[in-house]
């Protein structure tokens, strides 16, 4: 059986920050056999999220494995951004981060799966193979996460005033960006910038961005 695109190939860009869990990765896939008479073929590894969505635009990879904590941009961003461009046929989330917030964000931007890195190595393989056919695998504990919100009241979040790009923006001052960095990394103007970071302040309760940085560690936005 071929994939999607006519090969005999699932072509997939592994992204994660650290290099030993990127070796592993690409060993694991490079090992598995065929499934389907498709092999799993790794061409090209990011450190950051915006290696992600530069590589993605740059190798057309079937599968992307996209962590979600990186430097620069996060996973879920990164996510967003390849599924906005169209660069890649799927995205899964292989992650060690299990929060039901990340779990809600990643599939609301397009993920078609989210994974636990300590699941079985047959497991992931299947998984690829599914993406790659436009079939979503979620984790059994992120499925328990998603029905619990399902029939839990939500608790009101600290950042519900700000918009998706106000959340953007005070993650990367949370992570001591200036912002310039953030400018860079968001693709946009400096003053746009700065005009975010003024309407960030008053939202939160804060009188400058060190205080809105402390408010969104301790309240688990980074």
């Amino acid at each position: 059986m071929t994939t999607p695109t006519g090969t005999d190939e699932v072509r997939v860009l592994i992204a994660d920050d650290h290099q030993i869990v990127r070796a592993g990765l690409r060993m694991i896939l490079a090992d598995a056999p065929p499934l389907g008479g498709a092999r799993v073929a790794v061409v090209g590894e990011a450190a950051s999220g915006d290696e992600a969505v530069r590589l993605a635009a740059e190798l057309r990879p079937d599968v992307v494995l996209m962590d979600v904590l990186m430097p620069g941009i996060d996973g879920v961003e990164a996510l967003r951004r390849i599924r906005a461009a169209g660069t890649a046929r799927a995205v899964l989330i292989l992650t060690t981060f299990g929060d039901d917030a990340k779990v809600r964000e990643a599939i609301q931007a397009g993920a078609l799966g989210y994974l636990l890195k300590d699941m079985l190595q047959e497991d992931l393989v299947r998984a690829v193979h599914a993406a790659a056919r436009g079939t979503p695998t979620l984790d059994p504990r992120a499925q328990q996460l998603l029905m619990k919100q399902l029939t839990d009241p939500a608790a009101p979040s600290p950042f519900d005033g700000l918009t998706p790009r106000e959340r953007d923006v005070l993650r990367l001052v949370a992570q001591g960006r200036s912002n310039k960095e953030i400018a860079a990394a968001l693709y946009l103007s400096l003053g746009t910038v700065k005009g975010y970071v003024s309407a960030i302040l008053p939202k939160l309760g804060v009188g400058d961005r060190t205080q809105a940085a402390l408010f969104a560690t301790k309240h688990g936005l980074t």
